[in-house]
């Protein structure tokens, strides 16, 4: 059995696009980039279920989706790296919604810290978040596809997976996005027959995730970035409905870079 192909490439290209009677899923669907995917999901026609954590506003935000797009938006309490309650969860939207065709593994988390001085618990929780948490997303994502004989995933990198930022010191996060884009491609081989499986790459977004850093930093970055500003997270919509959608069936295994120009350089 081969890569699904789309069942009318020949219909009007906007028509590839819709997510129309589709169902996706997003970890931590409730804050900056994972917000604006789930918006775009919804916003194409697709029933979201938003995943968070510990978000309290959750089902509000869900609501208000729900409520400016007409798509039915549900939020679900899970941690992606408790490998158990995020599969249970997924199987929980599978039978709530009747089905489930996209997974975007978006949850993540970074910490600062010189390499030499890293202690374990402070690389382990970046781990189990970035990485151990997007497999076991992925896993459980796949166990549904493989099942119903379809299926579409998504992974949310960076391009520190490629790269090494400066001068922040992060070596945590690069490495852990790094294996989120090799995992991507390991299951878009192996997957081919059921699931596509594709990452998003994005540079410096205008996120809660830099405000930690100190104005010298952002000063430092729009030197290297050639676009001269950070990308806000709704201008990733079009990257995810493009991935979620048809208009993209023949593309997996692929690491989608949006930086404003930053690894070209």
């Amino acid at each position: 059995m081969s890569l699904a192909a789309h069942p009318n490439p020949s219909s009007p290209v906007t028509s590839h696009f819709s997510l129309k009677g589709k169902v996706a899923a997003v970890t931590g669907g409730v804050r900056g980039i994972g917000l604006s995917a789930s918006r775009a999901l919804a916003e194409a026609g697709a029933s979201v279920a938003i995943l968070y954590s510990s978000t309290k506003d959750a089902d509000a935000i869900a609501s208000q989706i729900e409520k400016d797009t007409g798509a039915s938006v549900k939020a679900y309490k899970a941690s992606v790296e408790n490998k158990e309650e995020i599969a249970s969860v997924l199987q929980q939207i599978a039978k709530d919604f009747g089905s489930l065709d996209i997974v975007v593994a978006n949850a993540g988390i970074a910490n600062h810290h010189a390499a030499e001085d890293y202690t374990e618990e402070q690389w382990r929780k970046v781990m189990a978040v970035n990485l151990d948490g997007a497999f076991y997303t992925a896993q459980a994502a796949g166990n549904i596809f493989k099942k119903q004989g379809h299926g579409n995933l998504i992974f949310t990198a960076s391009v520190s997976a490629i790269l090494v930022n400066v001068p922040q010191k992060q070596a945590a996060y690069n490495a852990s996005k790094a294996g989120v884009v090799q995992l991507a491609r390991c299951l878009s081989v192996e997957w081919v027959e059921f699931a596509r499986v594709n990452c998003v790459s994005p540079g410096f977004i205008a996120t809660d995730m830099l405000d930690v850093h100190p104005e010298a930093y952002r000063k430092k970055w729009f030197d290297m970035i050639p676009a001269k500003r950070m990308c806000e997270p709704d201008e990733l919509k079009g990257a995810y409905v493009f991935l979620a959608s048809q208009a993209s069936s023949y593309m997996t295994g692929a690491n989608l870079v949006i930086d404003g120009g930053y690894t070209l350089p």
